[in-house]
């Protein structure tokens, strides 16, 4: 059985993002986020996608999400960017996993952990907070738990990070965010024995990456920007991105209505005419916004057709006029025909939210094909 919706991925535009934030970063290593399945393109297609063309790194938000990506016969280093629970030190280790650390209690039970297993070493990052004030380390405690991991055998200082709050629209906090990271690392090396190895030190993200080249340093993490999305406007003129993510459908069902009938739920507005009105066979449960119900576009024959109601759980509907549309059309709801495109920074506008949120939310139900 197969759905007629699905989200094709193009792996090429995915290679093509990773070269161009690869260049851009200069000297600095690329970690590629995969985590949210790779914000909803299958994050181990994208993982050795990006692998294969100039990402060293990749980074995760869940241990299950990089047990995932070993599975997958993935040998790279993964980063988990948030401390794991206690319960999963042990997966995290099977998996050689690279955890993020903020807190002494995590840092004495991964110790026992690794110790009791007996095995090599294992490699830890540190978070410390700069503004962000998420999950990390306060910047005066950072020293100490330095050198409480240097003091635990098992386990290695491998990197120090942090992560920006707002690289895309403040620059001047965005500035304090470095000042702060720098002076803390700087602090925490010398709490280190003599002859520690090198320290890997990361902080910028997409919006960082591109706009705060002093905030490149050893490593950069880009998620946004591997699909081919911006973080902001400003950003577009600074790197060619391509959008990777095409959501396509098959009209289901074509029917008449008379001028003034209110298709779908609420029957929210009339009809402006006697049309056809075409059902396509996906809603809300696969990810489709409902906040493009007002304002939402279709592109059928590589025409722009506006919806004519409210977007359901499991359906939508699209007003075709007098056009010659009939079940089994294919249907373009993110994407480029011919000469028209719509985006997923369109879907975010009408929804009045970020695309991050939009493109992480199309669901496990639509079926995810990758081309290249």
């Amino acid at each position: 059985m197969s759905r007629p919706s699905w989200v094709e991925i193009d792996l090429g535009a995915v290679a093509h993002n990773v070269r161009q934030l690869a260049a851009h970063a200069s000297d600095a290593k690329l970690c590629a986020v995969v985590k949210a399945d790779g914000y909803g393109h299958g994050a181990p297609a994208v993982a050795k996608t990006a692998l294969d063309n100039g990402a060293a790194w990749l980074a995760v938000a869940t241990v299950e999400e990089g047990v995932q990506l070993r599975e997958e016969g993935i040998t790279a280093p993964v980063l988990l960017l948030s401390e794991p629970p206690r319960d999963d030190l042990d997966a995290v280790a099977n998996a050689d996993l690279t955890p993020t650390l903020y807190t002494v209690p995590a840092v004495d039970a991964l110790a026992q952990v690794v110790h009791r297993r007996g095995e090599g070493g294992m490699e830890v990052h540190l978070k410390v907070d700069t503004g962000m004030h998420r999950v990390g380390a306060h910047p005066k405690a950072l020293p100490e738990l330095a050198r409480r991991v240097s003091g635990r055998p098992p386990l290695r200082l491998g990197g120090i990070w942090s992560h920006f709050a707002v690289a895309d629209t403040d620059p001047d906090f965005t500035r304090r965010q470095i000042e702060i990271f720098d002076r803390a690392v700087r602090l925490a090396k010398a709490a280190l024995p003599a002859g520690s190895p090198p320290v890997l030190r990361h902080l910028a993200n997409t919006p960082g990456a591109l706009s705060h080249p002093d905030s490149h340093l050893d490593m950069v993490r880009t998620g946004l920007g591997i699909y081919g999305l911006y973080p902001h406007p400003a950003a577009r003129p600074l790197i060619d991105l391509r959008p990777a993510m095409k959501i396509v459908s098959h009209v289901s069902h074509v029917l008449r209505h008379p001028q003034g009938a209110r298709p779908s739920y609420g029957r929210v507005r009339p009809l402006p005419a006697s049309s056809k009105v075409a059902t396509l066979p996906l809603g809300y449960a696969d990810g489709i916004p409902r906040g493009i119900s007002e304002g939402g576009e279709v592109l059928i024959g590589g025409r722009r057709f506006p919806l004519a109601g409210r977007v359901t759980m499991d359906q939508m509907v699209v007003d075709v006029g007098d056009q010659a549309v009939e079940v089994g059309d294919e249907a373009v709801l993110v994407g480029a025909v011919g000469f028209e495109s719509i985006s997923l920074d369109d879907w975010a506008e009408l929804s009045d939210t970020i695309n991050y949120e939009v493109v992480s939310r199309i669901g496990p139900r639509l079926p995810r094909r990758h081309v290249s």
